[in-house]
């Protein structure tokens, strides 16, 4: 497995660099590019911002490793990994309430500190601290997705005033480089983990100085803000009655739930096929996400002016992707018949689905699910559908007779093709609906259909 890993790590890079050179030349500067204030405003938070994303990617690609190194069964790692997903998804219902209670810049902070415990944890071989490790790792993570964005959209708006139309040229280009970060992440582990030979804790020792800085500076140059509380369960009606009163929202949100259980469970699950190959995990990881930065790249070339593909179709496409990656594997996992280079290749398949999804899906979501009503609609899916992965997971994932893992890709294939079939379905229902298109470049006429 080195030869292909580096391989493919080689053939992606390039044609990652080769697709964004190219975007590059073309793409117009925007006055935001041209606004000093608001250049320096956008330093001040993607320094402590891309700290926070690179520690976080650091610890990506010998997580399963380092329990492996610690002597414990695939069913007790398997425990760890549920723990840690479930407690993200619990913390998620409530990280909104914590941070505008809190204040957004406290609640970075806190991240940052929750954080550096949780990898402090992983020194440790106790099976309990490492569970509360893995709880410690839930609530960062659930702070890491709502503080950061919500403390930015903040400043931008009401201390700084600045246009509200600039905040998707922040966090368009905080999602390149957060794919930048990701791949250097997964070299930067392996060079630490292997190359150096300090072994699989390596990369999580090496995350704790990138939290103390980036806790540091969000203490030193934020200011705080806050913002109106809104209770829980008043959430989770306004997601109720928007989800009964649109079809469509019901139809997104089924997608978006069964697609990210199905990727959770890859994240478990790539590891223990591909690493008794030889394969090595930062570098494959370093693939992982350049494959994902070539899908996010595709998405943008898709959707420009001279193709003009429509995000409803991309999503279509990266569900199929997703469908066809998961048959590989069932037969590329088979019991004593297994094929590492065809599991690669799939899982590569799977990355490049992810990255023409996210793109196709917040693009969706944000013309179908008022803003207000978006936790509470993705609470009514992905809880419980993400504890039913946890649970199959669980339950499926046999490894004395070596058939788990490729029961749980059949389990994942079959999900997957729920999800096709509530593509189709939101496909017939917004085939007529403009709102949901791409506007068409300025002089060509706007068809209705998707």
């Amino acid at each position: 497995m080195l030869v292909p890993a580096y391989l493919a790590f080689a053939l992606l890079l390039a044609a990652c660099l080769g697709l964004e050179l190219s975007g590059c030349r073309a793409k117009p500067m925007s006055r935001a590019c041209c606004n000093p204030s608001f250049l320096r405003f956008q330093l001040d938070f993607y320094q402590v911002y891309f700290l926070a994303l690179a520690a976080d990617w650091l610890q990506a690609p010998y997580l399963y490793k380092l329990y492996q190194h610690y002597h414990f069964l695939e069913g007790q790692i398997a425990i760890l990994y549920v723990c840690g997903l479930a407690s993200t998804v619990l913390f998620g219902l409530v990280a909104s309430s914590l941070v505008d209670w809190l204040g957004r810049k406290k609640s970075c902070v806190l991240f940052s500190l929750t954080y550096s415990l949780c990898c402090m944890t992983k020194l440790s071989q106790d099976y309990f601290i490492l569970l509360v490790g893995r709880a410690l790792g839930g609530l960062s993570t659930a702070l890491l997705f709502s503080a950061f964005e919500s403390w930015y959209i903040h400043e931008h708006v009401a201390r700084h005033d600045f246009p509200p139309e600039w905040i998707p040229a922040t966090f368009a280009r905080a999602a390149f480089w957060n794919h930048v970060l990701a791949v250097a992440a997964g070299v930067a582990a392996e060079v630490v983990a292997s190359w150096l030979g300090l072994g699989p804790v390596a990369p999580f020792v090496a995350a704790i100085p990138l939290l103390a800085l980036a806790g540091i500076l969000a203490l030193c140059n934020w200011g705080e803000n806050y913002d109106r509380q809104r209770a829980f369960l008043r959430t989770c009606g306004g997601g109720l009655r928007c989800l009964l009163s649109d079809r469509r929202v019901l139809l997104l949100g089924t997608i978006q739930a069964l697609f990210e259980s199905v990727v959770f469970i890859f994240i478990f699950l790539w590891t223990p096929v591909l690493d008794p190959h030889g394969a090595p995990l930062g570098i494959v990881f370093s693939s992982f996400m350049a494959a994902s930065l070539l899908g996010s790249s595709l998405y943008r070339i898709a959707t420009s002016k001279r193709y003009h593909l429509q995000p409803m179709h991309l999503l279509s496409l990266a569900v199929l992707i997703v469908v066809f990656s998961l048959f590989m594997l069932t037969f590329s996992t088979s019991p004593g018949q297994e094929s590492p280079v065809e599991s690669f290749v799939a899982f590569l398949l799977i990355e490049l689905a992810c990255g023409l999804y996210f793109p196709s899906m917040s693009f969706l979501r944000r013309k179908v699910i008022p803003e207000m009503e978006q936790a509470g609609v993705l609470n009514w899916f992905r809880v419980p559908l993400h504890l039913l992965a946890c649970l199959g997971l669980l339950v499926l994932h046999d490894s004395d007779r070596k058939t788990g893992t490729r029961n749980m890709f059949s389990i994942c294939s079959a999900v997957m093709v729920m999800a096709l079939l509530a593509v189709v379905g939101l496909f017939t229902v917004v085939r007529h609906d403009a709102e949901l298109r791409v506007p068409p470049p300025a002089g060509e006429p706007c068809t209705p259909e998707l």
